[in-house]
């Protein structure tokens, strides 16, 4: 990085705390810091929303992915607006009607405390687990640039974040991430562009794309029943549809969005606008992962991406096995470029085919040699596969910009956490056991030590996190593990009037149970998990309610009223 690359990031950086900072000073009543004044219009949220889903790893993963594995990945995305209408007819009048700070409040009013304690900890587990994530991954990004340890770098981030979500609360992230998301697009489209001027002259944005297809790269859509593939149409409707609704309808730091709205209508109009753009804009970010590919099929790409592992095993007694692997790589990748410009035919797409096989197994082989030089190396490259290109390929100040927009969707996304895990904490498990009455000014500053102390423990996983196949890959499945058992607890309360809380409980807690198991056993891919444990809660509650009546010989007025 050269200087001027330096004062294009710090000064986007310092103008993204500063202005949080000043913008939402003087935050004196929990409604102001935790729900904004309720003064957020629908554009504001709306992007507000898809910056908090579109974190760091969004940017830095999924070119990664793309480059890797094609365009299949959009399908996981197809179930969100089928989640935006639903939540929008139904979570969001409800929400708006009691006048939640949280959504847990609801399942206290719905059955008991017990249960929404419950809820308000399954989210707080996985959410507290996910915001270390998402500083972890922006500090590879800079670890590779400036050869700085991890954990310096993830103490960097999260302060930097925490400075501004303290102080300002809900509205200074709805107000900072406006700013992140112009910089995201703009910095995205910038490098879309630049990745197109690089290939070589008569290679148009057709040809690429059909390059692309050569290479099994373009392939969208997979309407397979293998459970051993994690990304279909049918898991992307399905398992997707769960996953969304329950991140967005039951997860408080996308719930604290739209609560900060004006009105139900401007909160609709907020989700609806994330449902329409958001799998558009997914589309595009893998559609840059798959250029990146086109673009090293015509200049030189190293066999590991990850500097780190690249340099741990030059410097081990392998290096001459890897460098017979890198020599046999940079043969093929000759080969390909000049195949793909002599003119694509049926016999040369098969013989593309049958090269990139070869590289890919010279690309696994490569990394059992990197496991045996070091251990405690990471192997798998796809996080570091964007940031190369982004390093070793765009002009001065571009860099900057680039590292810029990663470095912002990571914040973005980091303060919505923090700033719903501190609500959730200040508002489901201090202030609800509170036998004395505490004044505004008090819980506002509870509010803000705990958006403190959970910077600090998201800063810790951080520093312990690895990567898991891929980083975007890591905080769906912890997503998967949770969400689907919440949103069924949810599900209960707005639809099935007859269950009461004792069964919900016993049932939550036992389905979290076999979660974790069929998880850890990978009996299913992730997203299923999602469907899987909004199921079981929801039968188990059901039988356990049945059973419990039928003991007693109770019959609940409500529940007749409910069936009337």
């Amino acid at each position: 990085m050269q200087i001027l690359d330096w004062i294009v990031l710090s000064i986007t950086l310092l103008f993204i705390v500063l202005y949080g900072t000043w913008k939402t000073r003087g935050s004196e009543s929990v409604e102001q810091y935790i729900k904004g004044g309720n003064e957020t219009k629908w554009w504001t949220i709306g992007l507000s929303v898809m910056a908090t889903q579109a974190s760091a790893i969004t940017f830095l993963s999924t070119p990664g992915q793309a480059f890797h594995s094609g365009m299949g990945f959009v399908q996981f995305y197809f179930g969100l607006p089928i989640a935006m209408v639903i939540i929008c007819l139904v979570f969001i009048p409800i929400y708006h009607k009691l006048k939640v700070y949280t959504a847990y409040e609801y399942l206290e009013s719905r059955f008991d405390l017990k249960t929404r304690t419950l809820a308000a900890i399954l989210f707080l587990i996985q959410r507290g687990l996910a915001a270390g994530i998402t500083i972890y991954a922006p500090a590879i990004i800079l670890s590779a640039v400036l050869g700085w340890d991890l954990i310096t770098l993830n103490v960097i981030i999260g302060f930097l974040v925490i400075i501004y979500t303290v102080s300002g609360g809900t509205k200074a992230v709805s107000v900072t991430q406006k700013q992140q998301m112009a910089i995201i697009f703009a910095g995205m489209f910038i490098a879309f562009y630049l990745i197109l001027q690089y290939l070589p002259d008569g290679i148009t944005f057709s040809k690429a794309l059909e390059i692309a297809g050569a290479s099994d790269k373009m392939k969208v859509l997979d309407f397979s029943w293998d459970l051993n593939n994690r990304y279909t149409v049918w898991t992307g409707f399905l398992g997707g549809t769960f996953l969304m609704l329950s991140y967005f309808g039951t997860d408080q730091s996308q719930v604290q969005r739209y609560l900060s709205g004006k009105s139900v209508r401007e909160s609709q109009l907020g989700l609806i606008f994330n449902g329409l753009l958001k799998v558009p804009m997914q589309f595009f970010i893998l559609l840059v992962g798959v250029m990146v590919f086109v673009f090293y099929q015509f200049n030189e790409s190293p066999l590991n991406f990850n500097p780190t592992a690249q340099e741990a095993v030059i410097n081990s007694e392998y290096a001459p096995a890897y460098k017979n692997l890198e020599k046999r790589h940079q043969e093929i990748e000759q080969e390909k470029k000049t195949l793909i410009l002599s003119g694509l035919t049926d016999a040369s797409k098969a013989q593309l085919q049958v090269l990139n096989a070869e590289d890919a197994a010279l690309k696994t082989e490569a990394q059992a040699i990197i496991k045996k030089s070091d251990s405690t190396v990471e192997t798998n490259d796809k996080d570091y596969v964007f940031i190369h290109f982004i390093l070793h390929n765009l002009p001065k100040g571009l860099i900057g910009l680039l590292l810029a927009v990663i470095l912002s969707a990571a914040m973005s996304s980091t303060a919505s956490e923090l700033n719903a895990l501190a609500s959730t904490t200040a508002i489901d498990l201090y202030k609800r056991n509170q036998t004395k009455e505490k004044t505004e000014h008090h819980y506002v500053a509870m509010s803000k030590w705990f958006t403190l102390g959970w910077g600090i423990l998201a800063i810790l996983v951080a520093c312990v996190a690895n990567l898991f196949d891929n980083l975007i890959q890591l905080v769906n499945i912890i997503g998967s593990i949770f969400y689907g058992n919440v949103l069924g607890i949810f599900l209960l309360a707005f639809f099935i009037k007859y269950v009461k809380s004792n069964a919900v409980f016993i049932a939550a807690f036992i389905t979290q149970l076999i979660i974790i198991v069929v998880w850890y056993l990978d009996i299913l891919p992730y997203l299923w998990l999602n469907a899987l444990g909004c199921g079981i809660v929801m039968l188990l509650a059901v039988l356990i309610q049945s059973g419990s009546s039928k003991e007693t010989g109770v019959v609940d007025i409500e529940d007749i009223e409910g069936r009337a």
